[in-house]
C-alpha cells in the first residue's frame, strides 16, 4: 500500500499490528506509545519528512480514548491534574510545532534531538528503579488488593467495583491533592503547570503529544503511583495531538516545499491498531507491578535512543 504523504510503500497490515503491539506494553505507564512509533517509521519505513510528526499524532487521536475510557471506568481518572496538563502543556504544543518546522527539518538533527530527550527519560527511570524501597507504598498494596479480588471475584463486574478509585480529590492554586488506597498525595499547582509548559515544547517538536515525558516525571520528580498519573497523562496527550494536528495542517500551505500535514491514512492505520493496544493495556495495567511497567519502558527507551545516535554517527562517516 502506497502513502502518498509519507512516500513510502507497506503493507497495510503492518502499521496497525506495530502500533497495537507497542501501545499495548507503553499505555500501561500512560505512554501513548507515539514515541516508539517515531523512530519505526523514520528508521523502518523510510518516512522522514516533517509530517511524520504529524502523523504521529493522528495515531495519537484516534488510539487514546480507549485507554482513557478504561481508566475512566475504573476509577482511576484524576480529572483535576488531567486539566492542569491541558493548559500547561497546550502553549509549548504551539510553540514546538513551529521549532520542529522551521529549525529541525533535518532528520539527522532530529534523530539527535530525539535521542537526547530518551536518554534523560530513560535515565530518570533508571535511577528511580535502582533506588532501594522497603515502604509498603499503596501501588505495592493495590497490586496485593487485585490479586486477591482476581482469585476471589465471582464476576468481572463486582471486580472492577470492589477495587479502590481516586478520592477526596482537592485542587486550588498552590496544591493538588488526592487520596488512593489509603494513601494521600499532594504535589505543587505551579510546578504541574510548569512542568507541563515545557514537555509542551519538547513533545510539540518530538510528535508525541508529551505523554512519554510527563508520565515518568509524574512518578518519578513528584511521587505519584503509576495507577492514577496513566489516565491523566493519555487524556493530556490526546487533547494536546489535536491541537499539534490543526496546528501542522495550518502550517502545511505555508511550507509548499516540505511535507508539514500529516499522513492521514497511515496515522489512521497505526490509530486503529493503538486503539485495541491501549484499551487492553489499559485493562490489564492493574494485574502487572509497577516497577515491571517502568522497567519495560526504560530498557526499550534506552534502545531506541542508542540506534538514533548510532545513525547519527554512521551519517557524519558517510
Amino acid at each position: 500500500m502506497y502513502f502518498h504523504t509519507a512516500n513510502i510503500e507497506v503493507a497495510f497490515w503492518i502499521p496497525p499490528l506495530v502500533a497495537l503491539v507497542i501501545s499495548f506494553f507503553t499505555s500501561m505507564g500512560g505512554v501513548s506509545g507515539a514515541f516508539l512509533l517515531l523512530p519505526f517509521q523514520m528508521s523502518f519505513l523510510g518516512y522522514t519528512n516533517p509530517s511524520v510528526s504529524a502523523t504521529n499524532q493522528v495515531f495519537n487521536i484516534v488510539a487514546i480514548p480507549s485507554g482513557v475510557y478504561r481508566y475512566w471506568k475504573e476509577g482511576r481518572m484524576v480529572w483535576p491534574l488531567t486539566l492542569l496538563v491541558v493548559i500547561g502543556t497546550l502553549p509549548g504544543v504551539f510553540l514546538g510545532a513551529v521549532i520542529r518546522v522551521a529549525y529541525l527539518p533535518d532528520a539527522r538533527h532530529f534523530k539527535v534531538f530525539a535521542a537526547c530527550v530518551l536518554l534523560y527519560i530513560g535515565l530518570k527511570m533508571m535511577r528511580e528503579l535502582v533506588k532501594k524501597n522497603t515502604k509498603n507504598n499503596s501501588e505495592e498494596r493495590f497490586q496485593e488488593l487485585v490479586r486477591h479480588y482476581h482469585g476471589k471475584a465471582s464476576s468481572h463486574q463486582a471486580y472492577v467495583i470492589s477495587l479502590p478509585a481516586v478520592t477526596e480529590v482537592h485542587v486550588s492554586l498552590k496544591r493538588l491533592s488526592y487520596t488512593f488506597y489509603g494513601e494521600r498525595f499532594d504535589v505543587s499547582f505551579m510546578g504541574i503547570f510548569a512542568l507541563s509548559f515545557i514537555v509542551g515544547i519538547v513533545g510539540g517538536v518530538y510528535g508525541i503529544g508529551g505523554g512519554s515525558i510527563i508520565a515518568p516525571f509524574f512518578v518519578s520528580v513528584f511521587g505519584l503511583p503509576v495507577y492514577t498519573v496513566a489516565g491523566a497523562a493519555l487524556m493530556g496527550t490526546f487533547v494536546t495531538s489535536v491541537a499539534g494536528v490543526a496546528f501542522y495542517q495550518v502550517l502545511a500551505p505555508y511550507y509548499p516545499g516540505m511535507s508539514v500535514a500529516p499522513d492521514w491514512s497511515l496515522g489512521l492505520l497505526f490509530g486503529l491498531g493503538g486503539m485495541a493496544g491501549m484499551y487492553l493495556g489499559a485493562r490489564c495495567q492493574k494485574f502487572i507491578p509497577a516497577k515491571a511497567i517502568k522497567w519495560l519502558l526504560a530498557g526499550i527507551i534506552f534502545f531506541t535512543a542508542s540506534k538514533y545516535i548510532f545513525d547519527f554517527i554512521h551519517s557524519l562517516q558517510g
